[in-house]
């Protein structure tokens, strides 16, 4: 396998991102750009076994003559939007928690289109033993959940959870997660060394159809179709690289809308395609499992995108006044946005 590149810590992302804002890392990225001209070789993190909606839009022409360069696979979330910010790679996504932490800290970088979600075929589940004593919330109390890293989506959705359910904020801090590889999960929570777990795509399937669990709840029985996280580019990338902005932002709205309106087992033999030709020695199997992008509006980035997490941003410090979606994220690099429809 390529380079994974290093988890770094929000200062750390921060102060490197504006070190290379200060010195025109932009104009460097992917390919040096020159005066006049754009760049259009985007640098990313894919994701083992997994087709990423950049490299769908790719395969499917929607990005012209912007051209993909792959450094290898992410670690998380965080990390990706991180390694973005430091210029590391041109094009990063996360957990819109995890995107509001990183811009609150200072980092020069704008969400530009949604790329993941959760509707009634694709969501997270939170899953106990079946004969678990745990049925409710308030039974989670002194309990510990698996989760696949701190300060990301499934925290901001387990504070929700129990919030929404009456618990102060005491009582959840009582409630331990415990980060875990996602693949480690399902075991865990059978063998007992944690007393449920977040479980999701085919690891969730295969997990149900084993026996044995029960679910608790869902993220989309929390909050019904939602936009989770979003790819963010660097500001002065957008600034210096604005028609190769739009050029990607519009090709992954695209490829949202293919996947949405495309019969399941066609995207499902498209992406086995492009994994086989890439020649990464992976495997194809977990394809099967794949339902749907998740993705409502092709991507379009709306305020509640970020204010659903308002009270759990505010109580774990990461916003420190009123929550200004404003800073965030801008639709207009994205033609498939209802106010750019006539941008084609």
């Amino acid at each position: 396998m390529k380079l994974h590149l290093p988890l770094l810590s929000v200062a750390a992302a921060v102060v490197l991102a504006l070190t290379v804002s200060g010195c025109g890392g932009a104009a460097e990225a992917g390919s040096a750009a020159q005066a006049g001209t754009e760049v259009k070789e985007l640098r990313y993190q894919g994701s083992a076994n997994n087709v990423t909606l950049p490299e769908l839009a790719q395969d499917l022409g929607y990005l012209g003559d912007v051209s993909l360069k792959w450094v290898g696979n992410t670690t998380s979330g965080p990390q990706d939007i991180q390694s973005a910010a430091t210029s590391q790679t041109d094009i990063g996504g996360a957990f819109a928690g995890a995107v509001v932490k990183l811009i609150e800290a200072g980092a020069p970088v704008t969400a530009v289109v949604n790329y993941y979600g959760s509707d009634d075929k694709t969501f997270s589940g939170y899953y106990v033993k079946a004969d678990s004593p745990i049925k409710a919330p308030r039974d989670l109390i002194g309990k510990k959940i698996a989760v696949n890293t701190l300060g990301a989506h499934h925290e901001a959705v387990i504070n929700t959870y129990l919030s929404k359910n009456g618990l102060s904020q005491d009582e959840i801090k009582q409630v331990q997660l415990v980060p875990l590889a996602p693949n480690d999960t399902e075991e865990a929570i059978r063998r007992g060394q944690v007393d449920a777990g977040t479980l999701g795509g085919v690891l969730q399937d295969r997990a149900v159809e084993a026996g044995g669990l029960r679910s608790l709840f869902s993220d989309v029985e929390l909050f019904g179709s939602f936009a989770g996280g979003q790819i963010v580019l660097r500001n002065d990338f957008l600034e210096k690289n604005p028609s190769t902005a739009r050029t990607f932002a519009t090709a992954i709205a695209k490829a949202i809308k293919w996947e949405t309106e495309t019969p399941r087992e066609e995207v499902i033999a498209r992406f086995k395609k492009i994994i086989d030709a890439r020649g990464r020695n992976e495997s194809t199997a977990n394809l099967q499992y794949w339902k749907s992008p998740g993705v409502p509006d092709n991507g379009v980035v709306k305020d509640q995108d970020f204010t659903r997490w308002a009270a759990w941003l505010t109580t774990s410090g990461i916003v420190k006044d009123e929550l200004t979606t404003a800073k965030y994220y801008t639709n207009q690099f994205n033609n498939l946005a209802p106010e750019n429809a006539k941008k084609g």
